[in-house]
């Protein structure tokens, strides 16, 4: 009997990559800003397949800034699907997806790449997995609505998107704060509130 190995999945942001080093990391999904130099951190990583995506974690175009493209989730989508093509039966995998956080632009992709491999699980049931994976998600609501068109959810995942943004900011009330800030005001506006 073939013994199936689940993945290993980790989001962190990148002052948190040193520690992962010994993790046995086999795949790596960078999601930086596209003017920031190569990581000095992933030399010290063991042999893994990784591709980085540069575009900046912004849900309304700003002057001088990429924002996230339908594109950016298709190659997601296409790490993924490779992902899953190379699971290796006879050993595990540990996937790791960070940004410079490891709270928007890496949530949201891990989202996506957890919708893609399951695609009979609830987008809550997603949503309760990716926060026990990284408790301070805020995943880029532009990135899970392509996702969500791309993956032919039908607004599940955008409507799951508004309900987690509202047990958040019920969690963490500094978030309005940080959102605010960040002229993020669309994605507060879209949490559903209890």
């Amino acid at each position: 009997m073939d013994v199936i190995f689940t993945p290993e999945l980790t989001v962190c942001g990148i002052d948190e990559l040193p520690a992962q080093r010994e993790r046995k990391v086999t795949h790596v999904l960078s999601i930086v800003d596209p003017d920031l130099p190569e990581l000095e951190a992933f030399a010290t990583y063991a042999r893994h397949h990784r591709t980085t995506l540069r575009f900046h974690d912004i849900i309304a175009a700003l002057p001088d800034q990429v924002m996230p493209r339908p594109d950016h989730v298709e190659a997601i989508l296409q790490f993924g699907a490779d992902f899953q093509a190379r699971q290796d039966s006879q050993g595990p995998s540990h996937l790791l997806v960070h940004c410079h956080m490891g709270v928007s632009r890496s949530t949201a992709a891990m989202l996506a790449l957890m919708a893609q491999a399951n695609p009979g699980e609830a987008a809550e049931d997603l949503f309760t997995r990716l926060v026990a994976i990284r408790p301070q998600a805020w995943p880029n609501s532009q990135m899970i609505g392509f996702a969500d068109a791309q993956l032919g959810r039908k607004g599940e995942l955008n409507a799951a998107l508004g309900r987690h943004y509202g047990r958040q900011i019920k969690n963490r009330p500094q978030y309005t704060e940080w959102m605010t800030q960040l002229g993020r005001e669309a994605e507060l506006r879209m949490a559903v509130l209890d």
